[in-house]
């Protein structure tokens, strides 16, 4: 019986800021840390042997995956990073504080923006490499997407378009280790996370939109040889 376990990243600086972070580049705060070293020892408690690793090309979910593994003693494994699993893209709501776009937009608006399924964001008009916010310049749409088709990268995203992003990789990658019996461990965010466990769990486009993911939270499932769920934990 195959697992997966899937951990957002721990609190981010922008997280700390309540700014949105979608695909710009920041790092995990003192807090997030703990959260993604914590995490890594709740998996170590459960004796979880893992076979493979993946992550996105973001910092703030590659160093939760590698404080996580270190913690249970498995750094060593294969892992491999996509950009497929990035956060979703917010566009241009990117670097804005959430409280003073709720004042200049409505909050009913940023509400629908945030939580509804398929309404987009406001879109940037282009992609930009770099975004600063605060004095601090942070990195955006660089060379780590140097092998990305132009027309696949995003200017902004529901959650919609991110589950069509990250259904791919699902088929091409895990799915596939998940039936070959091999345990995989997911560090990724909160909404390309949310969009594997819709797929997952078969969840609808109203009730995906209640599935809230925690900081650092180990989620774990077990499938049988199909690939049917046949248990589910998330780790408090």
């Amino acid at each position: 019986m195959a697992k997966l376990v899937l951990i957002r990243h721990g609190q981010s600086e922008w997280n700390a800021l309540n700014l949105f972070n979608g695909w710009v580049d920041t790092k995990l705060s003192d807090k997030g840390i703990q959260q993604a070293k914590d995490a890594g020892q709740k998996l170590a408690e459960k004796g979880l042997q893992f076979d493979q690793a993946y992550t996105s090309v973001l910092t703030r979910a590659i160093t939760t995956l590698h404080l996580a593994l270190e913690e249970a003693g498995q750094l060593w494994i294969p892992e491999e990073k996509s950009w497929r699993l990035n956060e979703r893209h917010y566009g241009a709501l990117q670097g804005q504080n959430k409280a003073e776009a709720a004042e200049k937009w409505g909050d009913e608006q940023v509400h629908i923006w945030r939580r509804s399924y398929d309404v987009l964001p406001p879109l940037l008009e282009a992609s930009v490499a770099e975004v600063e916010v605060q004095g601090k310049t942070y990195p955006a749409i660089d060379r780590r997407y140097a092998d990305v088709p132009a027309d696949e990268l995003p200017l902004g995203e529901n959650l919609k378009v991110t589950l069509e992003r990250v259904l791919p990789f699902w088929d091409e990658k895990i799915s596939k280790d998940l039936a070959a019996g091999k345990n995989v461990i997911i560090a990724a965010h909160g909404n390309s996370l949310r969009a594997l466990v819709k797929h997952i769990e078969n969840i609808s486009d109203d009730d995906i939109l209640n599935v809230e993911i925690a900081n650092g939270q180990p989620w774990i499932y077990e499938f049988d040889a199909d690939l049917n769920v046949t248990g589910k934990e998330i780790v408090e």
